[in-house]
């Protein structure tokens, strides 16, 4: 199966680190027809190991004559080139999703840098962006530092643990309910009670008229729009978002649409697009109706992915292995007063720091997110590196927090670390 994989796929490299994993995998190509009972290459054949082989896999593919066994490199250079792939360093000919990296960039990257700088409001030099985000960062420990001194940090404190330095932050206490929120609940409830589900829909519809964003995915509509709201509203939208179905809609009767009807304005009308524009046009009339003295202005988001199950056949389907079954992701962006901005299906094993800046870039309200709160699974070093180009403030639930700190510790309490050269700083919670 190896060899009929690497004569059908056609992979290439632009960056002269990875010219090891280029030369391995043209090692492969010229050992496929070699017969699989021979373990060790040829002594006078060129194998690279560095950028290859990691240093933990040294001595199952070397032996201790420094013959090379096939097998254990093989597999070395499997692992070398799907992380390769992932980082976009090696590229793979005629796909899309794994194309050449410089096929995304703008046509005129070279020629207007300027204005491509200027729109991310990043400076042209690289060592000044260093210097202002090391300048930042260490102002930043340095409150840290003063405040713990003070004793004016919240009750984050420095302690050891282990022998190491050790950052504890205490549990937030419950706060006191305000004396008027349960007047204001009683009054609520006294006011409207209960609300219908299709009550809150057609109102809705009514203020910010969003299903006038469905249009046919076919050439031409022949259904006036007033029947189609009512079979959107009434049926399908009601039927696909509590999960009752089209069929069972049908079945409870006085609307007098038949199953067919309804399948076919789902079909040519429910769309990703379509949605898409809907909640756009619901998250920015909903932000326009607030009082900013009550409600403030949102500037936050938080995003996370639950999981949600679904047939083996579905192609996107991949076993989640903390949920123990199959199914697929969503990815929400939630502003901070509970109102989604975004959300995207993904695969269980798919990034979610990509899927956080997606959502961050593409949520096209009008709302200004500057700020995105994720939990552990959407903070690494790539996210924090791209939201800060993008001018992003990623806060994320930092777990087992690895710093490391030049200075010696003091008698009183460790120091606040500030560089990174001695021993690791971990988190006692978040």
């Amino acid at each position: 199966m190896l060899p009929a994989l690497l004569g059908a796929l056609e992979f290439r490299c632009n960056n002269t680190a990875y010219q090891s994993v280029m030369q391995a995998l043209d090692l492969l190509r010229r050992w496929a027809t070699v017969s699989g009972k021979t373990r060790f290459y040829d002594p006078a054949t060129p194998v690279p190991l560095d950028g290859v082989v990691p240093a933990a896999w040294r001595e199952a593919v070397v032996d201790d004559n420094g013959r090379i066994e096939r097998i254990p490199y093989e597999l070395c250079v499997l692992v070398a080139l799907r992380d390769a792939l992932r980082r976009r360093e090696v590229y793979l000919a005629g796909t899309g999703r794994w194309r050449n990296p410089e096929d995304d960039l703008p046509g005129d990257y070279e020629t207007s840098r300027e204005v491509h700088y200027a729109a991310i409001r990043q400076p042209l030099d690289p060592t000044a962006f260093i210097a202002d985000l090391r300048r930042r960062m260490t102002a930043g420990l340095d409150r840290l530092d003063a405040a713990i001194d003070t004793g004016t940090a919240g009750g984050v404190m420095v302690t050891r643990r282990g022998g190491d330095p050790w950052i504890r932050v205490p549990k937030l206490e419950k706060l006191p309910e305000p004396t008027n929120l349960a007047a204001l609940k009683q009054e609520v409830i006294a006011r409207w009670g209960t609300l219908d589900l299709l009550d809150v829909c057609k109102e809705a519809d009514f203020l910010t008229e969003f299903t006038s964003e469905f249009s046919s995915a076919a050439s031409r509509e022949v259904i006036d729009r007033a029947t189609l709201r009512r079979r959107l509203l009434l049926l399908v939208l009601f039927a696909l978002g509590t999960n009752i179905g089209i069929r069972q809609v049908v079945a409870t009767g006085e609307h007098g649409e038949t199953e067919a009807a309804l399948r076919h304005v789902r079909r040519h009308f429910v769309t990703r697009d379509n949605l898409r524009r809907v909640v756009t046009k619901l998250a920015s009339a909903t932000f326009a109706a607030r009082d900013p003295a009550w409600w403030g202005h949102g500037t936050a988001c938080a995003s996370d992915s639950t999981k949600f199950g679904s047939w083996e056949s579905n192609l996107m389907t991949e076993w989640h292995q903390r949920c123990a079954g199959p199914g697929v992701m969503i990815y929400w962006h939630v502003e901070r007063r509970s109102i989604c901005i975004y959300s995207q299906l993904k695969s269980c094993s798919s990034s979610e720091v990509a899927a956080m800046i997606e959502g961050l870039l593409r949520h096209c309200t009008d709302t200004d997110i500057d700020t995105n709160y994720v939990d552990t699974h959407g903070a690494s070093v790539v996210g924090f590196a791209f939201t800060e180009l993008l001018g992003f403030r990623l806060a994320s639930r930092l777990k087992n927090t690895s710093a490391r700190s030049g200075s010696t510790a003091p008698t009183t309490r460790p120091r606040t670390p500030t560089s990174a050269t001695c021993s690791p700083v971990r988190s006692a919670g978040t």
